[in-house]
């Protein structure tokens, strides 16, 4: 067979896994008695061995056994959780990562075999085993029963016979047939266990009718089984004739079977049973060959029905879709897009009404369509944010100073080009955060902090923007040292230095190269992390900013646009060229007389409610020549920027409207003020202005 076909969705669903993985072996250091934590790990372990095997990937297939068999030992209680476990589990799930790489790269998983790994694992079932030894020699009966009992292959034994299938069974033996206990076996390497499991089911159900059957018919379909299940049926075939054909069926390990005995309860709610009940059964029996199997299916045994949980289960509703064809459809939408702005703008000059109220509708459709083209694209930041807890685990063992991360806001979501971007500035943000913002445990203590330093990521969605903060409860940044450090590097001047503000002293943290690290380690020093931050979050339209106090602690704010795709901005004009300016920037919009332009240090400020602006000339900016004299009043479109606000002065204005951005490409990217262009409805072109850039 081949499985090259199926090698993308291995690629996915492997990622999963580990992400999985990742959280809940995290959740079993902090909860190592948790039986949903231990049971969700199995489940994810086995699955990866399984795909692995599947695709002929030994080597991982390997690693991911022994893993299995650590995690079995776990929940069947005979091995503890400890820190040293833990950490070989962490590398265990690196070296899958690596695996995982090789593969999307190469389509071939390597040649590491992780033998150290492997080796440490077995150490540990080693020790378990010898543990659980010693445990098991007391001379205790019960226990020596129970683990007779539990490892018996004979598991249709442990099934409880509820009334009405006693009835059933007890009508059944009257009438000489015969009454089998099945337990079904299903290898460890089968991928779809329930796909398997339902064609045995079915194949009994061809010879014999099923009266009991744990766990539930439903849960097998939904998988929510290990690797085993059991029946009870009633047949006028002989056993080996109602298993012949089910053990033909693949990937199947063994079937178990045998007489099936129950005791009679000779209650008297039996016996004061309807009459009709009795004999309906009875009358059922002979026709084997109807579908009658699915009524005592109905009757589920009490034991079963005591771990169902309450309601149906909710099927996954979701389906995979390659990016590249969720950005065909949206290009798609931004060419619709683009002629109904051509068809407003012919309609402008058409006089019924009728053809404008058509427009509008079409505006509508266009409008929703789009809006539901970027929920498509939407996608919780959980899945960049989900692997941040084991590093801060890992910083926190390297750098040995005690610290938490806490997150909230993973639900917020953004565009999916967004979220494939936005991993590493985070991971640089943190990893600033545990190495230079949290001090050592002792100096907490002298300042009277808790020893262990706290960290905090937080997202949320703000109008058109998602903001995400990474905040500590540090040291803060030392401005002074910033500056001396800077002016030591040459990045600036001491007579620069004297007129600097302490925001721009701490911005000069983004510098590249720039770093107040006295020593250069593995997790910080090289002054390329906060620099990484900055052009990576202003490639995304998106701007970051910083605030902080000595020795309380520093706040690192991102804000991000939702999309990249198609924004509603408003039209302008300056020197008789159009231009763009994104709503999400724009506060207000004001109309100034000249005389209430002043300057302050040799640049034109105005004051507006209280507060001094300054006003950003764009005709200056774009070296063209303003449509309006020098007396007329000017228009300003007011701006913002994180706490700082600036004025735009346009000529005109033309009004909001939905635009499609359209990258320049690389060669005008030195061209910074300019985020982009749009095609406008009439074929003309108008660049995007980027307000981040100009304030």
């Amino acid at each position: 067979m081949d499985v090259n076909q199926y090698l993308e969705i291995f690629l996915d669903e492997t990622k999963e896994h580990l992400e999985s993985l990742n959280t809940q072996i995290l959740n079993l250091e902090q909860e190592p008695e948790d039986a949903d934590t231990i049971n969700e790990i199995f489940r994810a372990a086995h699955s990866l061995k399984g795909m692995a095997g599947t695709m002929g990937y030994k080597r991982m297939q390997t690693l991911t056994h022994d893993m299995e068999n650590v995690f079995s030992e776990i929940r069947n209680g005979t091995m503890k959780v400890n820190s040293n476990l833990i950490d070989t589990l962490f590398q265990c799930l690196d070296a899958l990562e690596e695996y995982t790489n090789n593969i999307q790269e190469t389509a071939d998983e390597g040649t590491n075999d992780n033998q150290q790994l492997i080796n440490q694992l077995n150490e540990y079932l080693n020790g378990s085993k010898a543990g659980k030894e010693d445990a098991s020699a007391a001379p205790e009966k019960e226990s020596k029963e129970a683990s007779e009992s539990s490892n018996s292959d004979e598991k249709w034994k442990e099934i409880k016979i509820g009334e009405p299938e006693q009835v059933v069974l007890e009508a059944a033996k009257s009438q000489g047939k015969g009454i089998f206990g099945i337990s079904v076996f299903v290898e460890e390497s089968c991928l779809l266990k329930a796909a398997r499991a339902f064609q045995v089911y079915k194949e009994i159900e061809e010879k014999a009718e099923v009266i009991a059957c744990n766990p539930s018919v439903q849960e097998i379909e939904d998988e929510k089984f290990d690797l085993s299940f059991s029946l009870v049926v009633i047949s006028d075939y002989e056993l080996e004739q109602v298993l012949k054909e089910a053990k033909n069926v693949s990937e199947i390990e063994k079937i178990e079977a045998g007489s099936f005995e129950f005791e009679v309860q000779e209650t008297t709610e039996i016996h004061q049973a309807p009459e009709g009940k009795e004999e309906t059964a009875v009358a059922a029996l002979p026709k084997e060959t109807s579908s009658a199997p699915a009524k005592p299916q109905k009757a589920a045994p009490a034991k079963t029905n005591d771990k169902k949980p309450a309601g149906k289960p909710v099927a996954n509703r979701t389906v995979r879709v390659d990016i590249e064809k969720l950005d065909v459809l949206m290009n798609l939408v931004s060419e619709l897009i683009i002629a109904k702005n051509s068809m407003v703008a012919d309609s402008r000059a058409e006089e019924g009404t009728g053809f404008r109220e058509h427009i509008e509708y079409l505006e509508s459709v266009t409008t929703n369509l789009h809006e539901s083209v970027m929920k498509v694209r939407m996608v919780p930041i959980e899945s960049v944010v989900s692997k941040f807890p084991r590093m801060i685990r890992d910083l926190s063992k390297k750098l040995n100073k005690k610290m938490e991360l806490y997150m909230s806001g993973e639900e917020t979501e953004l565009d999916r080009t967004v979220v494939d971007e936005i991993g590493d500035p985070l991971m640089h943000l943190l990893r600033n955060a545990a190495d230079h913002g949290l001090e050592s445990g002792e100096l907490r203590i002298k300042r009277g902090k808790p020893e262990v330093g706290s960290i905090f990521l937080n997202a949320y969605q703000d109008g058109n923007n998602v903001v995400i903060e990474v905040k500590d409860d540090g040291n803060g940044i030392d401005v002074e040292s910033v500056k001396n450090k800077a002016i030591e590097r040459g990045v600036i001047t001491p007579e620069q230095a004297v007129s600097m503000s302490e925001k721009d002293i701490i911005n000069l943290l983004f510098h590249a190269g720039f770093s107040t690290a006295k020593t250069i380690s593995d997790v910080s020093g090289r002054g390329v992390g906060l620099d990484v931050v900055k052009s990576k979050i202003e490639s995304l339209s998106g701007e970051v900013e910083v605030k902080t106090s000595l020795e309380e602690g520093s706040t690192w704010t991102i804000r991000l646009p939702l999309t990249l795709a198609i924004i509603q901005a408003l039209m302008v004009t300056v020197g008789g060229e159009k231009y763009a300016i994104s709503l999400g920037s724009i506060q207000t919009i004001e109309d100034i007389s000249p005389s209430d332009v002043k300057l302050v240090e040799n640049k034109e400020v105005i004051n507006l409610r209280g507060s001094v602006i300054p006003i950003i000339r764009l005709s200056r900016e774009l070296d063209i020549e303003s449509c309006k004299t020098p007396d007329e009043n000017i228009m300003v479109v007011i701006v913002k920027k994180g706490e700082r606000y600036a004025g735009l002065v346009v000529d005109e204005l033309i009004g909001q409207q939905e635009i499609v951005i359209k990258s320049l490409g690389k060669y005008i990217s030195k061209c910074r003020i300019i985020s982009g262009a749009t095609i406008l409805g009439d074929g003309e072109v108008a660049l995007i202005l980027d307000a981040n850039a100009l304030i």
